[in-house]
């Protein structure tokens, strides 16, 4: 028998399905989850209630339960994604803080999609940028990454310091730590790992964390 634990975020979704113990994983555009025939065990993100599900988990709960080896280690959790940022942290294996942001972090992840998308950048092409933009979202960035190429600043140049930004926000809004581990699609940004690590440790646990953390809690 299967069973299917669903990250549903804004742009895109991640399915992990088990069988006979087995696990595969799956990356698919969320406008994809309407077509579906699928009876999820669980499922995390505002876009789930798209699907059938039998069991519904809040998004910071899903992170812990799927980074808890790590949080019992005393690190921080970043989860950074198209529409929100959000981290928890435990001390001594118990829960110790949290932050969820939903608007100073909107649209971070959709809009670097959208602009590497429209100056036809490869995202392999970006470098780290030793200056940021000081911005808050991806709705502010748009503002200086246009002015910047309509001065004639390369189009890969404006959205590296984009992302520089984007990454010192990010250790900012974890309270600046030494060590950070980062959750979701971020972790394939090469630029955004490399500008986050200027200013600390960071430890990159791929895409597919809520997912295991619905299975740690409802695969029994």
């Amino acid at each position: 028998m299967k069973k299917y634990f669903l990250d549903a975020g804004t742009t895109w979704s991640k399915i992990l399905t088990v069988e006979n113990g087995a696990k595969t994983y799956e990356i698919l555009p969320t406008a994809r989850l309407k077509t579906l025939d699928i009876e999820f065990m669980a499922a995390t993100g505002h876009s789930s209630s798209f699907t059938n599900v039998l069991h519904y988990e809040n998004e910071v709960v899903a992170l812990a339960y799927g980074a808890k080896e790590q949080l019992n280690r005393g690190n921080i959790v970043l989860d950074l994604g198209s529409r929100d940022i959000k981290w928890v942290k435990f001390k001594d294996g118990k829960f110790s803080d949290m932050d969820w942001n939903t608007n100073c972090a909107s649209a971070t992840g959709a809009t670097i999609e959208m602009l590497l998308k429209f100056y036809n950048v490869d995202i392999k092409e970006l470098e780290v940028s030793d200056e940021k933009y000081a911005v808050t979202c991806g709705i502010f960035g748009l503002e200086k990454i246009m002015d910047d190429v309509a001065k004639g600043v390369p189009p890969k140049i404006a959205i590296s310091k984009f992302i520089k930004g984007i990454a010192f926000n990010a250790w900012n809004f974890t309270r600046n730590p030494d060590k950070l581990c980062i959750s979701g699609g971020f972790c394939e940004n090469e630029c955004f790992i490399k500008s986050i690590s200027s200013y600390c440790e960071v430890i990159s646990l791929g895409r597919f964390v809520l997912v295991e953390g619905l299975y740690n809690n409802f695969n029994k």
